[in-house]
Order: structure tokens, then C-alpha cells, then sequence
């Protein structure tokens, strides 16, 4: 089991910065994949942004592209999610999953989820 723990969200203004973290736990962490998704009231949940496990060739959408950097940091167990330029559009609640793969073997995509942290963008 992989335990996933949010934080860094909040009330911010149009134009502003956050910095969301996301700690697991309870597997060694730089055997997983982590990606960042939302969802905003009423809407599906999408994808946000990406990171394999080796650190290379994030992905991001389309809609967060130049203005969210995705990282981590293997010593920390931690991912996290840079988000500048902020905007109406961008709030939802935020959670992180990780994906892995046993033994070489089966692949799981995003298996493990956490609570996830609301981020909600003021006028």
C-alpha cells in the first residue's frame, strides 16, 4: 500500500502563486510514476501534470503548460506541483496518485490517490 498526503493548498488571488506537496509512504518512492490531477466542481476529473520516476520528461496539459512546473524529490518522497500565474479557471481540488509496476511485471496506473487539497483562485 502507498499512503498519498496533500498540502500547500489555498485561497489565492488571479496572478498568484501556490505550491502543492504530496508525501507517500509506504513504498520505495522512486519506483513510482506521480501525476497530479483535478477536479472542479461539476466537472470531470483531468490531468494536470506528470512525472516519471526517474525525474525526466514531465507532461503537462495543455491548459497549465508555461505556467505549472511538476518535481520531486526521492529523498523526500515527496512531488510537487509549482503553480504560477493563477487563474479563475484553476480552481478545484487537487490530489496526486502514483502508478507502479511489481516485480517488472504488471504496470498499475495511477493505483494510489490521495485526499486531495482544494485551490480555489479569487478576483
Amino acid at each position: 500500500q502507498v499512503q498519498l498526503v496533500e498540502s500547500g493548498g489555498g485561497l489565492v488571488q488571479a496572478g498568484g502563486s501556490l505550491r502543492l506537496s504530496c508525501v507517500a509512504s509506504g513504498r520505495i518512492f522512486s519506483s513510482l510514476d506521480m501525476a497530479w490531477f483535478r477536479q472542479a466542481p461539476g466537472k470531470e476529473r483531468e490531468s494536470v501534470a506528470a512525472i516519471a520516476r526517474t525525474g525526466g520528461s514531465p507532461y503537462y496539459a495543455d491548459s497549465v503548460k508555461g505556467r505549472f512546473t511538476i518535481s520531486r524529490d526521492n529523498a523526500r518522497n515527496t512531488v510537487y506541483l509549482q503553480m504560477n500565474s493563477l487563474k479563475l479557471e484553476d480552481t478545484a481540488v487537487y490530489s496526486c496518485a502514483a502508478s507502479e509496476r511489481i516485480n517488472g511485471g504488471t504496470y498499475y496506473p495511477y493505483r494510489y490517490w490521495g485526499q486531495g487539497t482544494q485551490v480555489t483562485v479569487s478576483s
